[in-house]
């Protein structure tokens, strides 16, 4: 087990700040997922802390230990890449083996740790075999027991399921979850699926443009999201641009009562938070779509000004296509100049607005 802190760490490619003053401490045996869009600097600040790239300004110690100037090789890590990076000529055995042959480990003590970390990753006697006659996942299996060989105190895990089916990429993660808590092995994850992170993490880190914009755990992320990105990244949200006025948030179809300062606002709502009701006459919106999932409903409702939101609802019997509907909020939250100024964990029953001209819904 080990302890990884990184202090101010800052990486300029140019003008460019890829990473730009990220900070966090993980503990011994802890998942970070690091979780954000394409460009958001996760790879890059993965790959500084496997050696592969050096930080501009700020600091890396592992137990204590400055690892910044230490190349690949000399850091106690160990780093399983997107690409498998296997070597085509070698079998399974001996690509596992290769780290171990270069430390100049006696003979059957590599055979040992080989034959261990093969039982270990589910492929106890696939040692014989080219890599080409493995699957996809069985590939990525090898490149995970070739790191896990070396024994590192720290895993660095850089999209290692991203090129595989999604019911591969389930199972694979599930194990690699398992892998990482029986051997209680401090692990950094860095994936661009909110699914992945929210199945496997300890703690979630939400990056844009280099900087951070929540670090938390998957429970805390999911349901109080610290900014906008945060909250329309994060699963399906219903994210609503108007104004507070007088004690409501005001938007062009309804009203819902917060206990705010004047101002423009951001509403953000989870479909499995916002209920619709059957409006007895013309509704704040109507049903544009019902797709049916079997266990629930996701409902598209557009409003008066053609935007629209979406509601998940326990079934699709009772809605169809042009329905007029009533929007009830149960928990939302609010925000203002990108942080959370309000949140309603049950929310009062709107009002529908006097008029149709206050705010507009984000696209």
């Amino acid at each position: 087990m080990a302890r990884l802190d990184i202090a101010n760490v800052t990486k300029l490619f140019g003008a460019t700040r890829a990473v730009d003053d990220f900070s966090i401490t993980v503990t011994d045996g802890e998942l970070v997922c690091l979780l954000g869009p394409s460009g958001s600097g996760k790879s890059t600040l993965l790959r500084m802390i496997g050696g592969f790239e050096k930080p501009t300004y700020g600091s890396m110690t592992i137990d204590g230990e400055e690892v910044i100037h230490l190349p690949p090789e000399k850091r106690p890590t160990g780093m399983v890449f997107q690409s498998h990076a296997l070597w085509s000529h070698m079998n399974v055995f001996k690509n596992i083996a290769f780290g171990l042959k270069l430390r100049r480990l006696p003979k059957a003590e590599i055979t040992q740790r080989v034959e261990a970390v093969l039982d270990l990753v589910g492929l106890k006697g696939f040692g014989e075999r080219l890599t080409h006659q493995l699957s996809g996942g069985q590939q990525q299996r090898v490149a995970l027991a070739r790191s896990l060989v070396l024994e590192p105190k720290i895993l660095l895990l850089d999209e290692p399921f991203a090129s595989l089916d999604q019911h591969l990429r389930e199972r694979l993660r599930e194990e690699v979850r398992d892998i990482q808590q029986r051997l209680k092995i401090t692990t950094l994850f860095v994936t661009h699926a909110q699914d992945e992170a929210l199945s496997v993490a300890d703690r979630i880190v939400v990056l844009r443009d280099g900087r951070t914009e929540q670090i938390a755990k998957p429970a805390e992320v999911y349901r109080t999201p610290a900014t906008p990105f945060v909250a329309g990244f994060i699963g399906q949200m219903n994210l609503i641009s108007g104004v507070v006025s007088e004690g409501e948030f005001g938007h062009s179809a309804f009203n819902v009562p917060v206990a705010v300062a004047d101002g423009p606002a951001t509403l953000a709502v989870r479909p499995e938070a916002l209920t619709l009701k059957p409006a007895s006459g013309v509704g704040m919106g109507h049903v544009h779509r019902v797709t049916d999932y079997g266990t629930h409903a996701m409902i598209d409702v557009e409003l008066p000004d053609g935007e629209r939101l979406k509601s998940m609802m326990p079934t699709a019997d009772e809605w169809s296509s042009m329905q007029q509907v009533d929007l009830v909020p149960g928990a939302f939250a609010l925000y203002r100049d990108n942080a959370a100024i309000y949140r309603a964990d049950v929310g009062t029953p709107p009002r529908k607005a006097p008029s149709r001209t206050r705010g507009t819904v984000n696209a």
